[in-house]
């Protein structure tokens, strides 16, 4: 608290000579910008996803879970995948309760296909993007069979090849049977929002620093190509670190690359880039997003290049 009150009292005192330094320099003003982009559009979502791993936490815990969900490993991968369209909000609500509800074997398999489905097909971001490329009904379905192929292959993978020492970063323990559930709820969600939190600040400051270091015109160069702008389109997706609501109008803009390009955009945004990279770090630890960030890129941007060649030839 007192860190709080002597953050605000500086911001007050310096806040209108820092607001003309950064207003007189456009690399610091396009930097600022894009941090703050990343931030606000996160925020909301972050807030509604720590509420629900608060919930999770006092509700549901990994063995219930595991009751619930199918005995077979690939049935419980696909009722999480399939899950995930039930949950609106973006990819930084899904970091969270993906670690609350994660546990061993097919529980978590189950939790990291959750996380990677439930940013790109809820019905929040396919109508986004139906909205963003009208008369175009294949992009929608394209960006929903591609995001949820990757989710179910990275779900798969974890349980034949994931390790439990990678997870570095335990929860603290937050309740036992006779503690409140309000209490719970409450600890789990302070701790969640505050984790995940500095953790995004990280990840935006980066995309905000690549932004202003990287020349756009290498962007616009380099996607002159397919198979270039397609790897263009994938590596953008990781830097811009688009909310997954707002990434289709994004793509739709780009008007001069062809369809199959940007829908390798829309696929890879939601499943990795710069914030989730780091907020997984936070929450889950660092060996683990070093295996899986890496891994989910390149899967990711495979199946949208099969599917949209597929469903949308080379337009």
């Amino acid at each position: 608290m007192h860190v709080l009150v002597i953050g605000i009292v500086t911001l007050a005192v310096f806040g209108t000579a820092l607001r003309g330094f950064v207003v007189g320099s456009p690399a610091l003003a396009t930097a600022a910008t894009v941090f703050c982009g990343i931030f606000v559009q996160a925020i909301p979502f972050l807030a509604l996803g720590v509420v629900i791993s608060g919930l999770v936490a006092a509700f549901v815990s990994a063995d219930r879970l595991a009751r619930w969900l199918p005995d077979r490993p690939a049935a419980a991968i696909l009722t999480a995948g399939v899950g995930g369209a039930a949950l609106p909000g973006c990819e930084c609500g899904s970091v969270p309760v993906a670690r609350r509800l994660f546990g061993e074997g097919a529980v978590g398999a189950a939790a990291l296909t959750f996380m990677l489905a439930a940013p790109a097909i809820n019905p929040v971001v396919l109508v986004a993007t139906a909205v963003a490329f009208p008369g175009q009904p294949q992009m929608v379905a394209a960006r929903c069979i591609a995001s949820l192929l990757t989710a179910l292959i990275m779900g798969a993978a974890w349980a034949k090849f994931g390790r439990g020492e990678w997870i570095t970063r335990r929860l603290p323990r937050l309740h036992d049977g006779e503690e409140p559930r309000w209490t719970a709820f409450t600890e789990a969600a302070r701790h969640d929002f505050l984790q995940a939190a500095s953790y995004l600040v990280i990840g935006a400051a980066a995309a905000a620093l690549l932004h202003v270091v990287v020349p756009s015109w290498v962007y616009e160069h380099l996607a002159g190509q397919m198979l270039l702008g397609i790897l263009t389109m994938a590596l953008l997706a990781v830097v811009l670190s688009l909310c997954s609501e707002a990434d289709a109008f994004v793509a739709a803009s780009m008007t001069m690359l062809p369809l199959l390009p940007r829908l390798v955009f829309l696929v890879v945004g939601p499943a990795v880039d710069l914030k989730l990279f780091a907020m997984q770090a936070g929450m889950f630890g660092r060996a683990f997003a070093l295996r899986f960030s890496p891994a989910t890129f390149m899967v990711a941007t495979l199946v949208a290049t099969g599917v949209g060649l597929l469903m949308l030839g080379t337009q």
